[in-house]
């Protein structure tokens, strides 16, 4: 029954490309429902538990910071985030709106923007690279603030920044360190972004990711996330 009513919604409601961000997330929830485990931490998580979704005892995930610098709870350590794998910047900058802005993109004081926002207001084809769930994980909020659009590094992350999750950031070398077992499945990520929207890597970029797509295979869930993405988006690319 509910393998029927996941192909219903792609049949009834993503007939169109998907270019919202915001309905790609709520998609994304559903393709993760029978496997809610953050990306980076392994951790489980309930959507339903508003007061804080992660289940810290369940991958020893201690927050960097718990409480914000004007001294209030971190939110974005109690929640689930989509964090973009290959983040927005890394597609986003080869477009002219992210660069230069746009004659459209005037806010309501007459101020020029750019950007992001430019762009998800202009660019059509920005807005289906955006939202394109194959670039989507769930990630604890503090490690997907933390990890911002740093790049990945070729090493082994040290274990302690974030509790027992084998997540590091490096703030000053601008590098993210992730676990050992998630790497092919970045590196099968930053390949499908490549081959799909001509995403330029460069050398180092894609020898890491090459080498990582060969160190860390497939494994169960990673081809089932892939079916059910398919489902819902394949056709109207």
């Amino acid at each position: 029954m509910k393998t029927i009513i996941f192909l219903l919604l792609s049949i009834i409601l993503y007939a169109e490309p998907l270019e919202s961000f915001t309905k790609a997330k709520k998609l994304m929830r559903e393709v993760y429902k029978p496997h809610q485990i953050s990306f980076y931490s392994d951790c489980k998580y309930n959507y339903k538990n508003k007061k804080n979704m992660i289940d810290r005892s369940s991958c020893g995930y201690e927050p960097r910071n718990e409480r914000t610098k004007k001294g209030k709870i971190n939110q974005r350590a109690r929640r689930i985030e989509w964090e973009h794998v290959m983040p927005a910047e890394n597609f986003g900058r080869h477009f002219s709106c992210w660069r230069d802005g746009d004659p459209k993109c005037i806010n309501g004081k007459g101020k020029a923007f750019k950007g992001r926002k430019c762009c998800e207001k202009v660019s059509k084809q920005y807005r289906i690279i955006q939202a394109d769930m194959m670039n989507l994980v769930p990630a604890i909020g503090e490690l997907n603030a933390d990890r911002s659009n740093f790049r990945y590094g070729a090493d082994v992350p040290r274990v302690g920044q974030y509790g027992k999750v084998p997540f590091q950031v490096d703030f000053k070398q601008r590098r993210a360190y992730i676990n050992p077992l998630k790497r092919g499945d970045v590196a099968r990520i930053y390949l499908y972004m490549n081959q799909t929207y001509n995403i330029p890597l460069s050398k180092q970029e894609r020898q890491l990711m090459q080498s990582w797509d060969k160190q860390d295979l497939l494994d169960e869930w990673e081809k089932e996330r892939k079916k059910r993405i398919l489902i819902l988006q394949d056709k109207r690319r």
